[in-house]
């Protein structure tokens, strides 16, 4: 099965704490402060390879977690980071996370970083000073990343064979290339794209896909739809493959050129070439009217059956991608710095009062919380006082807080005083 499209969920490793520690030193207060740091957790990597030409892996593995950093230990022992984890995908995927592109791995060995492990915190020895000489002070490890993150497929080829359903794609590949796809007289033969590598010989060689049918109102989703449309987004070089035998091909090539338009506008300006297959089927004289019909455009005759100008058209191909342009896809960069959402808690610190009480909140409390274990008394006095640096007693006052008001911060409560 052909899979093109994933979700994965994947959460990166959480730091290791840093250590309150003690060495054993004469003259030094409780022997002088050793506590190591922790840890660095483990990032999700996602990398292109070779080896995969389908998501299909990620139908049924769809979470990711790396490893967290371990804890700092004494003697300054820094906790050991956590492993990164790398996701392998196929070359030609697109990373979306939190419905933004971020990547475009479109080179074997590419990769992009889509969760970022925490940073590990600090041990006691990073907080000693000339008045806190045995500090209880070490950092908590911060939190990983967590992301639903989206795949997309689009299949990296140099030249894309467009064309309605039953024009011959299928036995053009699998006369020019390697390629076995599955041959047949009836629509929509080809399900799924399919690669094939035509070799030129003395080390040259080019891509080709087999662009699934495209039908009247493939842009909107009908017949196979869109689906494979976006796939022909990555290819340099269209073919555009008529079936000699119909009626009107002015027609046939008309709607396909349509529906590529209203797809991507892009495709206006991709180099083109036009294939009359199926010439074993009609006249010369009827040959020779088609050619009138698409005078000044790059056209060219072959039977896929009988293998007439399959050789010339392989050189044309080659030709024309010797001047066509690397097809490069745009995306808006990632920003690192997350944005916050407005809400309560999108200030960094404020004051809320109700029925008496002083709640302290805010986007900053929360992180310095979470950042030290205030359960230590020099912890402790070190938190109040970046509360404080913040602005805390003046927005008390601000909210007409008294003597003997409670306040809290977070799960602590606090008799006020001035």
């Amino acid at each position: 099965m052909f899979v093109d499209k994933a979700k994965i969920y994947v959460a990166s490793g959480k730091g290791g704490n840093g250590a309150v520690s003690f060495r054993r030193e004469k003259f030094v207060p409780k022997g002088g402060p050793d506590g190591g740091d922790g840890g660095r957790g483990g990032s999700i990597i996602i990398e292109a390879t070779s080896s995969m030409n389908t998501l299909t892996d990620f139908r049924y593995h769809k979470h990711f977690k790396a490893k967290s950093g371990e804890n700092g230990k004494s003697s300054n022992m820094t906790g050991k980071s956590g492993e990164d984890l790398i996701i392998y995908v196929p070359v030609g995927t697109l990373v979306k996370v939190d419905g933004k592109y971020v990547a475009d791995l479109n080179e074997i060995g590419k990769r992009v970083v889509v969760a970022k492990g925490g940073k590990g915190g600090r041990g006691n020895s990073h907080f000693a000073t000339a008045t806190r000489q045995a500090p209880t002070i070490a950092e908590n490890g911060e939190a990983g990343e967590e992301h639903w993150v989206e795949l997309e497929l689009k299949l990296l080829a140099d030249v894309g064979l467009i064309g309605l359903p039953n024009a011959g794609k299928s036995s053009l590949i699998s006369s020019m290339t390697n390629a076995h796809p599955k041959v047949a007289d009836y629509p929509f033969t080809t399900l799924v794209p399919v690669l094939g590598k035509v070799d030129m010989g003395f080390g040259k060689s080019y891509i080709l896909v087999d662009i699934p049918g495209i039908i009247e109102g493939a842009h909107e989703g009908m017949g196979l739809g869109d689906e494979f449309l976006k796939h022909a987004q990555r290819t340099r070089v269209i073919a555009h493959i008529i079936d000699a035998s119909r009626e009107e091909p002015l027609r046939d090539y008309e709607i396909v050129r349509e529906e590529m338009k209203l797809y991507d506008s892009s495709f206006e300006d991709r180099p083109e070439v036009i294939v009359f297959n199926k010439i074993d089927l009609i006249s010369a004289e009827k040959l020779e009217e088609m050619m009138e019909k698409f005078k000044g455009k790059k056209v060219h005759a072959v039977s896929a059956l009988t293998r007439v100008g399959l050789e010339e058209l392989k050189k044309k191909l080659y030709e024309e991608l010797q001047n066509a342009p690397e097809i490069e896809f745009k995306f808006e960069e990632k920003n690192e710095t997350h944005e916050v959402k407005e809400g309560e808690n999108s200030r960094p610190i404020f004051v809320e009062e109700k029925d008496g009480v002083f709640f302290v909140k805010g986007r900053e409390v929360e992180k310095l919380m979470a950042k030290y274990r205030i359960g230590y008394r020099d912890a402790f006095n070190l938190f109040m006082k970046k509360l404080n640096d913040m602005g805390l007693e003046k927005l008390l006052k601000k909210a007409n807080v008294k003597e003997g008001d409670t306040v809290v911060i977070g799960d602590m409560e606090f008799e006020y005083k001035e």
